[in-house]
């Protein structure tokens, strides 16, 4: 569980620093949902919600669905290997068309 605390964080705060060139204001919430909110010029333009293997459940599925239903686009990253069962899920809770899916993978290469 430590491990997966340390990977979200480390993808949350890359979105943040990667985002920052294309919003004026980025909201980091370290204990809440949504991960980040962007903004432009005081208007809440986005959130992102980043995901771990083992965080993506029926539960986090219906905290999606509320988020997508606030009114801001919701931007989902998943684990590359979870991206199908993210997908199946927001299928599942009708809310595929409002939620923006995007992946990661860390990949360590050998010399």
């Amino acid at each position: 569980m430590e491990r997966e605390k340390l990977v979200h964080d480390l993808i949350v705060e890359h979105m943040k620093q990667k985002l920052s060139k294309e919003y004026s204001s980025i909201s980091l919430h370290p204990e809440g949902s949504p991960d980040l909110s962007l903004a432009n010029h005081g208007l809440t333009m986005a959130l992102v919600e980043v995901e771990t293997e083992n965080s993506i459940t029926q539960r986090k599925a219906e905290e999606w669905k509320s988020l997508a239903c606030s009114g801001s686009r919701l931007i989902l990253i998943v684990p590359k290997t979870s991206k199908v069962r993210a997908t199946e899920l927001l299928w599942d809770m009708g809310i595929m068309e409002k939620v923006s899916v995007g992946s990661y993978e860390i990949v360590i290469n050998m010399p």
